[in-house]
């Protein structure tokens, strides 16, 4: 593997009885890049994340990170590696404070980094309010404070504006770059905005039906007429 890889998979494969949710799909992301990965529901975008954060069984392939293979780890042992997710729903709780739930995450990071991820996302004012008494775009951002807790090398996010206002999707989405770009993160994105994943991200990896249908730039995926009708539309 290329030493420039961040994350790659291999020959990734998911089976529940019959039904392949992946078909041997291969995915090299550069360090540094945003990499957005769309595709309709059921093309195994959310599967792949968990495959490549250690979070799915029955399945086959290898993933490594930075040159190691890392497919036999855990995924707490892959997060510790500095490989973080988050998840399309909250996986926050309610009734802990903002600046609880970024303390219990930061006990297992090698840098608490609490002050500086809460200001960095717009939380510091939030600090002592119960997660379940703030806005929804709030409890977004505080779901990605978590995962970036640590300064992790990798973050895999399955839908983080998910449920957000197109301002609120925007607002996130660059401040997601910002960080990319200052902290040197390698940010693998699932998201159904495409005009979050087209104005945030370096490439574009297509999936439909367990399989890679396409691969590119933002400008090379308007290209692709079969991706153009099924998925983008004329918008974009």
């Amino acid at each position: 593997m290329a030493e420039s890889h961040a994350i790659e998979g291999s020959k990734l494969t998911r089976q529940f009885g019959g039904f392949f949710a992946l078909k041997g799909v291969d995915l090299a992301v550069k360090r540094g890049e945003i990499r957005g990965l769309i595709g309709p529901n059921g093309a195994g975008k959310s599967t792949l994340i968990d495959v490549l954060s250690g979070r799915a069984e029955h399945r086959s392939g290898t993933v490594r990170m930075f040159g190691t293979d890392i497919s036999a780890m855990t995924a707490q042992q892959r997060r510790h590696a500095g490989l973080a997710r988050s998840f399309q729903r909250t996986n926050i709780f309610p009734d802990l404070t903002v600046i609880d739930q970024l303390d219990i995450a930061s006990r297992a990071a090698e840098m608490p980094n609490i002050d500086e991820i809460m200001a960095e996302l717009n939380l510091t004012a939030l600090a002592f309010r119960r997660a379940a008494n703030i806005s929804y775009g709030d409890q977004r951002r505080l779901d990605l404070a978590l995962a970036l807790i640590g300064r992790p090398k990798i973050l895999l996010l399955d839908e983080p504006a998910a449920g957000l206002s197109i301002g609120e999707s925007l607002e996130l989405a660059h401040i997601l770059k910002d960080l990319a770009a200052r902290w040197g993160v390698t940010v693998l994105l699932v998201e159904h905005d495409m005009e979050v994943v087209f104005s945030i991200c370096d490439r574009i990896t297509v999936l439909h039906l367990g399989a890679i249908l396409a691969e590119g730039t933002p400008d090379q995926i308007r290209g692709v007429p079969e991706v153009v009708t099924a998925y983008l539309g004329s918008s974009v």
